[in-house]
This record gives C-alpha cells, structure tokens and sequence, in this order.
C-alpha cells in the first residue's frame, strides 16, 4: 500500500508535488501555444487543492516534451500553469528555472495556500540521467527548498528519475489523489477483478504489449484484439493480410499466446472482417473484406470491420470487468474511426468496471467527443498503466509504499 496525502503533516509546509502536465500542444492563428487536452492538468487539481485546503505551499514539478537536458522556450511550462491557475481559481507563480535562483526565490515567495510552477524538469539533464548519483544531487537541491513530497505524475512512476524516485527518498513523502487512484484500479485489475473480466487491446504493434498479453492471459476471460497487432495474430493463423502492418518476426510469439489461450480455456477474439484500402489516405475508396477471404495484395486494413465491431462491442457490454488500451484503427481519419467508436461507446454502456489504458485510447476519447463521465477510469499514463498491467514493479510507485 502506498503511502496516503491524508497521513501527511503539510500545513505552513512547502509541499513538493510532482505532477504529469505533459499535455499535447499546438499554436493558433497568432502563434500562441495552445493545449489541446487538459485532462492531465484537470486531473491534477484535486490533489492541489486537498493540499492548499490543509495550508500547504505548493510547488509543483513536472516535464513537457522532450527537450532532452536543453532549455527549449517551446516546451515551457507557463501555458500550462495559465490553464492551471484558471482551474484553480487562483494565481499560479512561476519560476524562470528548474532549481535555481528563480525557483528558490518563487517557492520562498509563497504564503499558506498558495501555488507555484517550477520550469521545465527536463530542461535538466539530471532529471532523466542513467546514473542515480546524478539524479540525486538534483534531488537534493529541490528537497533542500521543501519539507514534504507528493508524487502524483501517474504518467512518470514506471520511470527512475530525479523528481520521481530521488525526490521521494530524500522527503517525507506520500502519493496523491491521482496516484493513489490510478495504483488501487490498476492492482484491482491485476488482483481481484470482477467476471466476465474483458481486455480489448489495439495499436499498433504487438511487441508492444507483449508482456501484457503474456501476464493478462492467466488472469482475464476473453482477450479481444484490434488495431495494427491484430494483423500479426491473423497472420499467424494462416490469413493474407496483404499490406497491412506486420511483425513477422513475432508470429511465433503469437502462436504462442494463441495456443497458451486454447490450452487456459480464455476466449482470444480476432476480427473476422476489416476495412480496406489501398492507399494510407482519407480520400482514398474503401472496401470491407472478410478475413477468411484475405486482404488483397497490395491493400491494406486500417480498421476493423463492422461485423467485428459489432462482435466486440456486443462482449464488452457483457462483461463486469473491462480494460481497453489502443484504438482498433487509424480513427483519427473518418473512414476507419468507426470500431474506435463502437468500443469507446460499449465501454460507457458496461455496467461493473471500465477502464481506458491512457495513451491514444484516451486521446481517442477526447477526439471522438464520447461522454467520459460514462468511463469509469481514464488513466492519465498509457506507459506506466501498460508497465502495471504487464506485472512489472513501478519504481515510482515502489518508493512510496509503507
């Protein structure tokens, strides 16, 4: 169990809290940044706010981007502490660095209740560095600004880095709101889910969820897989998938998983048809072929096909527990949107647990206008919710626990 923001003593305190703002971006007419979703911001509110409730004083770490240890002027953190503070209701400092003279100047400047933003942490090159020694003499200069640690960046605790695993050594500590939500739904998935327990996997290579798939198998009732990873599994049965995307490299892998499924008696649920074109474009004419027909040289499949959406939409809302991580097509273009949608839309109609594995499943969420209010958990961290799904410990995670 992870150390509790209840237990903390942070009144008059200067609380270090590590958030997970890293937001997608983009500029306007003028050239302005903009965000284009907020969730993560949103969803770090709670906790700020059950600290400046209690008299904290609120400093904030957290990363944009990839700026790779250089300070690039795009990746600032100042958009995203103006949308911070309108959510807030209250302004939101912010410092010009990430440890030095400004960050020490603006946490010193703060009064009971009160917030601020530290630049950037991977405007450092210490913050991502292999070597822990390094990492922690980062540490060491934030923690000698503060008196308490919350780590409630879900989107970072499967990372060893300076603000994520250092920081919580060297401070008392505890996990947020956010954090300790996203650890007690992922370890109720792994440890005690309610059945018929469904896992609808996509994207686009199966390598990537290998370790998922191997770890989940033991534990779910059906497996239902979509998305580019579904190709390889097809293949693996001895379907054509013309051009569609292929790891030929781990078909036997699949194999593996499929007999390793016949053998358990889990039901893993392939597409029988899919959407087809010849070119990777919108404007481009489409087909639906069964999969028992093959995809066609030089065609490829982009989405699943409407009997498998239909199929699949129809097994999730029959389930108690359900996982979804990755979309089962490109749905960012219209004419393959549509087996994205028909699970989006069965996983609100679930009555039990429902869960969206962050990632690009929950950027298909925001992207498709479904009601999240209907979810009952969008993770905030696609990478750290498949780590927690694979089994592997969090190191972020690990270093909080009582």
């Amino acid at each position: 169990m992870v150390a509790r923001l209840a237990d903390l003593d942070v009144a008059g305190k200067v609380v270090l809290l590590r958030a997970d703002f890293n937001v997608p971006l983009d500029t306007d007419a003028d050239g302005a940044t903009i965000i284009t979703d907020d969730r993560r911001i949103r969803s770090s509110v709670p906790t700020i706010k059950a600290l400046t409730d209690r008299g904290a004083r609120v400093a904030i770490l957290a990363h944009l981007g990839r700026p790779k240890g250089e300070v690039v002027p795009r990746l600032s953190l100042r958009p995203v502490a103006a949308r911070l503070s309108e959510l807030l209701g209250q302004p939101v400092a912010v410092a010009d660095d990430v440890c030095g003279p400004s960050a020490a100047a603006t946490i010193a400047s703060l009064s009971d209740g009160q917030v601020a933003v530290l630049e950037n942490v991977r405007f450092d090159p210490r913050e991502t560095s292999k070597d822990p020694d390094v990492r922690t003499e980062l540490a060491s200069q934030w923690a000698a600004m503060g008196d308490v640690f919350v780590s409630d960046g879900f989107g970072v605790v499967h990372r060893n880095q300076a603000s994520v695993t250092e920081l919580a050594a060297l401070l008392p500590h505890a996990a947020g709101l956010l954090v300790e939500k996203e650890a007690h739904v992922f370890s109720t998935l792994l440890t005690d889910p309610a059945r018929p327990y469904t896992v609808v996997l996509g994207g686009s290579k199966v390598s990537d969820k290998l370790g998922v798939i191997k770890n989940l198998l033991a534990r779910v009732d059906r497996l239902l897989i979509g998305g580019g990873m579904c190709f390889t599994f097809l293949a693996a049965e001895g379907y054509s998938v013309g051009n569609s995307i292929l790891e030929a490299d781990q078909i036997d892998t699949v194999k593996g998983f499929l007999q390793d499924a016949k053998d358990r008696g889990i039901e893993l649920v392939l597409p029988t048809d899919l959407v087809i074109t010849q070119e990777f474009s919108e404007a481009e004419p489409i087909q639906v072929v069964q999969v028992v027909d093959g995809v066609p040289d030089g065609w490829m499949a982009l989405d699943i096909g409407p009997d498998t959406a239909a199929h699949f939409a129809q097994l999730v809302e029959a389930s108690k527990t359900v996982v979804w991580n990755g979309p089962m097509g490109v749905f960012e273009m219209a004419p393959f949107a549509a087996g994205t949608i028909a699970v989006a839309q069965a996983l609100t109609k679930v009555d039990g647990m429902s869960v969206v594995g962050g990632g690009d499943s929950a950027a298909a969420i925001q992207i498709l206008g479904i009601d999240e209010s209907l979810i009952g958990h969008i993770s905030t961290g696609g990478g750290a919710s498949l780590e927690f799904l694979e089994g592997r410990t969090l190191p972020g995670i690990a270093v909080l626990e009582v």
